[in-house]
C-alpha cells in the first residue's frame, strides 16, 4: 500500500522499519512504522504507522501519554480490553480522528483487509509512551521516548527487550 498526501506518497519522505513476528501465534504482527519528530523536554513524539495487509497487527499495548490519532489510509481496528472483562470494538477509517487520555486501556489493533497507515502524536508528562503486553498475565515492559529515539538512531526496533 502506497500512502499519499496531498499528491506525496510517504514513502518517498520518510524512513519505514518493519516489525513481524512469526512466533505470535494469536494474531499477525505485521506492521512498519516512521518516527516523525519528537521534543524530549516537552514530552513529545509523532510517528507514523502503517498495518500490513490482510489485518496486520501491532503488538499488544497500552498508550501510557496522551495520543491523537488520525486515519491517513485504510482503516484502523482496535479490540479494547476493559476492567471489567468486557471488550470494545472500535473502528476507524480514513479521515478519522481520535484523541485518548494518558492512561488508555490496553488493546490489540490492526488495519483492514487492505491494511491501514495511521499518524500518531504522543504527549507524556512523566516520558512513558507505552507499555506492551507478553503472552503471560504478569509480562509487561515499557518504553519512553528516549528509549523509543535511541532505538530510531541505532537501527533497532522500539519496544524490544
Amino acid at each position: 500500500m502506497e500512502t499519499k498526501f496531498s499528491g506525496l506518497s510517504l514513502d518517498n519522505i520518510v524512513e519505514w522499519r518493519r516489525v513481524v513476528d512469526p512466533s505470535c501465534k494469536d494474531f499477525k504482527i505485521d506492521f512498519e512504522y516512521s518516527l516523525l519528530g519528537y521534543d524530549l523536554i516537552s514530552g513529545r513524539l509523532d510517528m507514523v504507522l502503517r498495518y500490513a495487509a490482510g489485518k496486520g497487527h501491532c503488538r499488544r499495548h497500552r498508550h501510557i501519554a496522551s495520543t491523537m490519532t488520525l486515519v491517513l489510509e485504510g482503516e484502523q481496528h482496535l479490540t479494547e480490553c476493559r476492567p471489567d472483562g468486557t471488550i470494545k470494538q472500535i473502528h476507524r477509517k480514513k479521515g478519522d480522528y481520535a484523541l485518548a487520555k494518558a492512561d488508555a486501556l490496553p488493546h490489540m489493533e490492526h488495519g483492514g483487509e487492505s491494511g491501514g497507515t495511521v499518524l500518531l502524536s504522543l504527549a507524556t508528562t512523566n516520558g512513558f509512551i507505552f507499555e506492551y503486553y507478553g503472552d503471560e498475565p504478569n509480562d509487561s515492559w515499557t518504553v519512553t521516548i528516549a528509549q523509543y529515539v535511541a532505538s530510531w538512531e541505532n537501527g533497532e526496533i522500539y519496544g524490544n527487550r
